[in-house]
């Protein structure tokens, strides 16, 4: 029973993120479409690996910095100087992930565009 509700108070998360968190949103719809596009790529399993690992690097990221920046709001509702300087930290954890991200995306993705385009 315990890990249904664990369960469901993770899908309540999610949702919630979904709902609440405009760059989780972008994120979700950008893993989507990189989704889509290496189904239409055909990519192997060893290109399909780097990829959801991307996705899942990112939205584990922007998980956790949501996770910090209520905490923060939570226990510091005025503004403090650690409090700015824990949220930049996890703004810029979840920006260096998605750079990660987008080099991975690029290193896979354009070399199979550019081949179609020259078939």
């Amino acid at each position: 029973m315990k890990y249904i509700q664990a369960f469901k108070f993770a899908v309540k998360g999610l949702r919630d993120s979904f709902i609440s968190e405009r760059n989780f949103s972008v994120h979700l719809i950008m893993a989507l479409i990189a989704t889509i596009v290496g189904g239409l790529l055909k990519l192997n399993l060893n290109e399909w690996l780097w990829i959801l690992l991307s996705i899942t690097l990112v939205i584990a990221a922007e998980l956790f910095n949501t996770a910090l920046e209520s905490l923060t709001n939570l226990v510091s509702p005025e503004y403090h100087v650690l409090a700015r300087k824990a949220k930049d930290a996890a703004a810029a954890a979840v920006l260096v992930i998605a750079i990660f991200s987008l080099i991975c995306g690029g290193m896979i993705f354009i070399p199979k565009i550019i081949g179609l385009i020259k078939n």
